[in-house]
């Protein structure tokens, strides 16, 4: 724990309101040890103090069997009106308790399996054996060692809850995998096997596993007191348990008077202790949400209405501050995200079910959230694991891979009707019945499933960048990390800027490696979140943000977004961040990605497949080491052949990646590292490719799929300027030439001459009437120009700009050139041979017949001009071939 001289340090500048929060906050920590103030298991007249007024005048056992006689109501007709006592208060919750022969039915019939593994995870707790996050089968002894962490055999002291140094390793081990049982998420697993068989080996089971919790936990004493959102995330999951087993014999007044004190005490302690200042994240929306479920299903509690009231209102302020106005959570991690998600779709769900009045704003932030999750999905159905993840779940009320997070646009896509989520998602979630009931699962059933409008995405605050050729199982997608690199202290971003993910015709091939663990190993922590740990550049081995400790940071690299372009073509995106300025020698590093969609004009076999090319690119003055890594999914296997890399998937999809540069570069495979879940780590390789030289550099890489029909090569052209690239990919029957440039003079290369940062032609091979070498022999396609001002294809089009255009793309369709542009307001174009039409940007123009050129010897000039939001052809002349 923090010394007190730095404890000062850190409220200097802090507000006043603040410091008066911190304040009490210590106060009552002091007020708990030395006087003893809430410490303990309160007794039956103090628990009376906690009631409401209204039910003072009886005693404490006799209100615990109203309160059960009212669970009893809820379960079993879903209306406590109808049969609870005439002075209790009406009470309902989430909709599917009360649908319980439903329920039954359908786990039945149409999800055998997961009744099957929820069964199985409900008889490994009975037995006391657990599995937790990304540990398997853990035990902590026979009767349960709540204060246990079972891999380093530590055991936390039951000292004041404030003493305990829970993030030192020597004192508490991996303190996430003591909390991580303590949240007790299998109390719910027990319900939901009770439910489905009637076995009262669950109920008793779940009574004495509580019984033994509290015993071993009084309030205010100990590891499992130590965070408010632990103390949220057990009461949520005893709230769920008391429903599912309100009609168990186990289930007396003697427990369900002891849970009712203890539950008060996890209110009150949550009420004292919120967030607002020392995790202001999902620490405090979790704790509000606990409140909310406290004060909702317990209303005969003094302070149900406050909790409420409490919940609601830091919910409902924290959302604007959570999430971004594009929908990204603020802590730059995609599985605190899906937590923020899930925190929402429970406060609507309760809310509905208690004809409670949320404000329209919950609603479309939360769409805002899963469009996010929707977007970030992989084709195979998977997520990536962006920043940190804790392996934790709100509740679990269905078992899936710890990535994958479809069961969340499940049921948002069955709260809003939502066909795109639902086509993204797929397959109803076993989740989505358990939570929304039989009318949920109807309702998702009721969705027509259509896939998304559009195929890229920018997330411009979140600085995350999604581009697609398509949303099938066999698509491509590419995710682009650029945006900051977290808020407030940056806890759980990682130094990952300019890192990205790929996947292509549905093989995920390069992944972010994940967390793998908090404070369980600090060298693994330190790696994981490290620039090293990321498909992106590390220059003379430094990180681009330097961390300090598990969850803090002593420098963070400040990214810029420079373009990102989607259009008919391939996708651009070109980015930097400042994260090497810090060096003696300060170093920036830019890095652009051209994403070469599938070409939706030829048959898949026929054409190139989906492929990236990765342009590095740094300013420098004097000698730096820089190394590019690209880390692949635990299912590949990658080997070096000379500058090549060679990978195979677990399908057998091959991979090939090529890597050039200015001097001799080095192209190795080593050994990494992949964490698909917290306390989970897999082998995996990692794809090096260095470079160590001075001044400004460049280096540029290709990954591509390789196709049935043969090798794709990739071949480096000589181009007229120095300093500037040209490649050549090639299949069986199409050949791309791809080139880079600095935007000042032209390049040339083959049948291409141009002046941007970037261009890209597609032509198709063995056109009989083609003469010449190489793409003078290929039919031209299409091709796009990228931050520039020319483009050519010599003997069939040319675009020219007097001012630098974001993008440029021509198409050629029989007799028909389509034109794409953006950000220019004049532009001329030459063109070769017979046309009868020119589309630009939608607007056709038709070409005067009597000016339409029959042969390659004639060239016809067309100047356009921007008027209003179109444009206009202003000049048409034809004249012998230049």
């Amino acid at each position: 724990m923090a010394s007190p001289i730095a404890q000062i340090k850190k409220l200097r500048g802090r507000s006043l309101k603040e410091l008066g929060t911190r304040g009490r906050q210590e106060l009552s920590k002091l007020g708990e040890r030395l006087l003893g103030s809430r410490i303990g298991e309160m007794s039956d007249t103090a628990l009376l103090q906690e009631i409401a007024p209204r039910f003072r005048n009886r005693s404490a056992e006799t209100t615990a069997a109203l309160i059960l006689e009212r669970l009893c109501a809820i379960v079993n007709t879903g209306d406590s009106k109808s049969s609870a006592p005439p002075d209790a208060i009406p009470q309902s919750f989430f909709p599917s308790l009360s649908h319980h022969n439903e329920i039954i039915a359908a786990m039945e019939s149409r999800f055998p399996a997961e009744r099957r593994a929820l069964i199985e995870r409900a008889d490994r707790a009975v037995a006391g054996r657990f599995d937790l996050m990304g540990f398997k089968d853990l035990s902590f002894g026979d009767p349960i060692d709540w204060h246990l962490e079972p891999t380093s055999s530590k055991r936390a002291p039951l000292d004041h809850w404030s003493r305990i140094d829970y993030l030192a390793p020597d004192v508490a081990g991996d303190k996430k995998i003591t909390w991580e049982l303590n949240r007790h998420a299998h109390f719910v697993t027990l319900g939901q096997a009770y439910s489905l068989t009637g076995d009262e080996r669950y109920a008793r089971c779940f009574v004495a596993q509580a019984s033994s919790w509290m015993d071993a936990n009084p309030p205010n004493l100990g590891i499992n007191w130590a965070s408010s959102l632990e103390l949220a995330f057990r009461s949520i999951a005893w709230l769920w348990a008391l429903h599912f087993f309100a009609n168990s014999k186990h289930l007396t007044p003697e427990f369900v008077l002891r849970s009712l004190k203890h539950l008060a005490a996890h209110g009150a302690h949550i009420e004292s202790y919120l967030s607002h200042y020392f995790s202001p994240n999902t620490h405090l929306t979790g704790e509000a949400l606990g409140l909310f479920y406290l004060g909702t299903a317990l209303p005969e509690l003094r302070r149900a209405k406050a909790w409420r009231e409490t919940g609601l209102g830091i919910l409902l302020d924290q959302l604007s501050v959570h999430v971004r106005p594009d929908g990204v959570y603020f802590e730059q991690s995609s599985y605190y995200h899906r937590y923020s998600a899930d925190f929402y779709t429970h406060l609507i769900a309760l809310a509905r079910a208690d004809r409670l009045y949320i404000p329209r704003e919950v609603e479309e932030r939360l769409s805002l959230l899963m469009d996010h999750l929707m977007w970030i999905t992989r084709p195979d159905g998977s997520s990536p694991l962006i920043g940190d993840d804790d392996g934790g779940r709100l509740i679990s009320l269905g078992e899936r891979r710890p990535n994958d997070f479809r069961d969340t646009l499940t049921t948002g896509a069955a709260m809003f009707g939502r066909g795109d989520w639902k086509f993204v998602a797929g397959d109803a979630a076993v989740e989505t019945l358990w939570l929304l009931g039989p009318e949920g699962l109807a309702s998702y059933d009721a969705i027509k499933s259509e896939p998304p409008l559009s195929r890229s995405h920018v997330f411009l605050e979140g600085g995350y960048f999604v581009m697609r050729d398509g949303w099938a199982r066999d698509s491509s997608y590419l995710l682009i990390d650029c945006g900051p690199h977290g808020t407030d202290g940056c806890g759980h971003a990682h130094a990952d800027a300019l890192a990205f993910e790929f996947a292509a015709r549905g093989t995920t091939w390069l992944v972010d490696p994940g967390t793998f663990t908090y404070t369980g190993d600090q060298r693994s922590r330190d790696w994981f979140r490290s620039t090293e740990a990321h498909n992106t550049v590390t220059v003379d081995n430094e990180s681009q943000s330097v961390g300090a400790g598990p969850f803090s940071w002593n420098y963070i690299a400040r990214s810029e977004a420079r373009h990102f372009i989607a259009g008919d073509g391939p996708d651009y995106f070109e980015g930097a961040h400042a994260g090497f300025e810090r060096l003696a020698d300060p170093v920036t590093h830019a890095r652009s990605i051209l994403f070469v969609k599938e070409d939706d004009e030829h048959p898949l076999a026929e054409s190139l497949p989906p492929y990236l090319m990765v342009r590095d690119r740094f300013t420098a003055a004097k000698r730096h080491h820089y190394a590019a890594r690209y880390h692949f999914s635990p299912e590949c296997r990658a080997e070096t052949d000379g500058y090549r890399v060679k990978a195979k998937a677990a399908s057998e999809a091959e991979l090939e990646m090529f890597a050039f540069g200015p001097g001799t570069l080095v192209t190795r495979v080593e050994e990494g590292r992949v964490s698909r879940c917290y306390g989970h780590c897999e082998t995996a390789q990692v794809a090096v490719v260095e470079l160590e030289s001075e001044g400004e550099q460049e280096f540029i890489t290709f990954l591509i799929p390789q196709i049935a029909t043969g090798k794709v090569l990739v071949e480096r052209k000589p181009s007229s300027r120095l300093g500037d690239y040209a490649f050549e990919i090639s299949s069986a029957t199409t050949t791309d030439l791809v080139m880079t440039g600095n935007k000042v003079g032209d390049v040339e290369c083959e049948a291409i001459t141009a002046r941007a940062a970037i261009v890209w032609a597609r032509f198709s091979k063995g056109d009989p009437h083609a003469s010449g070498r190489g793409t003078d022999r290929c039919k031209f396609v299409r091709c796009s120009l990228f931050d520039g001002k020319k483009i050519e294809i010599r003997g069939v089009v040319a675009f020219s700009s007097p001012t630098t255009v974001r993008y440029c793309a021509i198409r050629s369709i029989g007799d028909r050139l389509e034109i794409a542009v953006e950000e220019a307001s004049l532009f001329e174009l030459k063109i070769h041979g017979k046309v009868s039409e020119v589309s630009v940007n939608g607007t056709s123009h038709k070409i005067d017949p009597n000016r339409r050129s029959a042969t390659a010897d004639v060239l016809l000039r067309l100047t356009f001009a921007r008027v209003g939001w179109g444009w206009e052809l202003i000049n048409e002349y034809m004249r012998p071939s230049e």
